[in-house]
C-alpha cells in the first residue's frame, strides 16, 4: 500500500524516455539526434575524466559508446535511466581502451631507464591520487608517464580495479601486472618529486 512509512514507492517510468526509444527504433533521425544531444555532455565528461591525459582517445570512445547504444537500443529494458545505461556502456568501452592499450607490446625505452635506476621505495600513490589537492598534479604527472604506466595506474587507482581483474582483462599474469604497477609507481614517484 503506497504511502506507508518506510515504504519506498516503485520508480515511475519515464514515459518521455520510452517514447524517445520507440521513435529511435522506428528510425526517426530527429529522435536519435535528440537522444545524442541529451546525453553527449555527460558521456563526454565521464570518458574524459577516465581517459585523461589521453584526451585524443575521448572522442573516439564517446562515438563508440553512442554507436553501441544506438545499435543495442532494442535491448534497453528501461530498468534504469538512459543516462545510467549509457554510463554503463561507457565504462565497458573505457575498459576496452585500457585493455587494448595495455596489451600492446611495451617499448624497450619504457623500461630501460627503470632497469638502470631501480626504485628505492613505492610511493604512496593511493593517498596522492585520492587527495583533492594532489589530483591536478597527479594528472600532470600521469600525462608525462609512458602511456602503459598511466593507463595501468588509472585503471588500478582511479577505477579501483584489482590486479587480478586487470590481469584477466589484459590476458597476463597477476605477477606481470604487479611488476608493471611497480615500474609505473616508481616512474610516477620520480616525476612527482621532479615537478
Amino acid at each position: 500500500m503506497p504511502g506507508l512509512a518506510g515504504e519506498i514507492p516503485p520508480p515511475a517510468e519515464d514515459s518521455g524516455e520510452q517514447e524517445l526509444v520507440a521513435a529511435i527504433l522506428r528510425n526517426d533521425r530527429k529522435a536519435a539526434a535528440r537522444f545524442v544531444a541529451a546525453h553527449i555532455d555527460a558521456i563526454y565528461t565521464y570518458a574524459r575524466q577516465r581517459l585523461l591525459p589521453r584526451a585524443d582517445l575521448v572522442e573516439d570512445t564517446v562515438q563508440e559508446v553512442f554507436l553501441a547504444a544506438l545499435g543495442g537500443l532494442r535491448h534497453f529494458q528501461g530498468q534504469s535511466s538512459l543516462r545510467t545505461w549509457l554510463i554503463g556502456i561507457a565504462r565497458h568501452k573505457i575498459e576496452d581502451v585500457y585493455r587494448r592499450r595495455l596489451r600492446a607490446p611495451e617499448s624497450l625505452d619504457d623500461t630501460a631507464q627503470l632497469d638502470r635506476d631501480p626504485p628505492d621505495a613505492a610511493p604512496m600513490v593511493d593517498e596522492q591520487l585520492d587527495t583533492t589537492r594532489a589530483r591536478e598534479k597527479a594528472r600532470s604527472v600521469i600525462a608525462r608517464l609512458p602511456e602503459r604506466y598511466g593507463l595501468i595506474l588509472l585503471w588500478r587507482y582511479w577505477e579501483q580495479r584489482s590486479t587480478r581483474d586487470i590481469a584477466q582483462a589484459v590476458g597476463v599474469t597477476e605477477k606481470s601486472v604487479e611488476r608493471m604497477l611497480a615500474r609505473a609507481r616508481a616512474r610516477f614517484k620520480q616525476l612527482w618529486l621532479e615537478e
